[in-house]
């Protein structure tokens, strides 16, 4: 079993910026693809941004572009959200999501306001 435990949502301003975190644990399994998907009131699960293993695979969703960048530290099992130029419609919930050799595993979700 993987547990993946996620940080750094808050409340932010329109324009400002938040860096999410999310680190996997636990024994004998080995990170494919990392990524982040959020969910506001109301409407679907979307995706945000994904990265491979070895960080040469990044796909973006076209409303995020530009503003936000996905990285990972392998070492530490770890994927990172920086989100810049951040908008009220990018207010939701953000799940970060592993797939690992066993299966894929989602985090229990951190909840990013934007507002002023």
């Amino acid at each position: 079993q993987v547990q993946l435990v996620e940080s750094g949502g808050g409340l932010v301003q329109p324009g400002g910026s938040l860096r999410l975190s999310c680190v996997a644990s636990g024994s004998r399994f080995s990170v494919y693809r990392m990524g982040w998907y959020r969910q506001a009131p109301g409407k679907q699960r979307e995706l945000v941004a994904t990265i491979g293993s070895s960080s040469s695979s990044i796909n973006y969703a076209d409303s995020v572009k530009d503003r936000f960048t996905i990285s990972r530290d392998n070492a530490k099992n770890t994927v990172y959200l920086q989100m810049n130029s951040l908008k009220p419609e990018d207010t939701a919930v953000y799940y970060c999501d592993v797939v690992t050799n066993m299966a894929a595993f989602w985090g229990q979700g951190t909840q990013v306001t934007v507002s002023s």
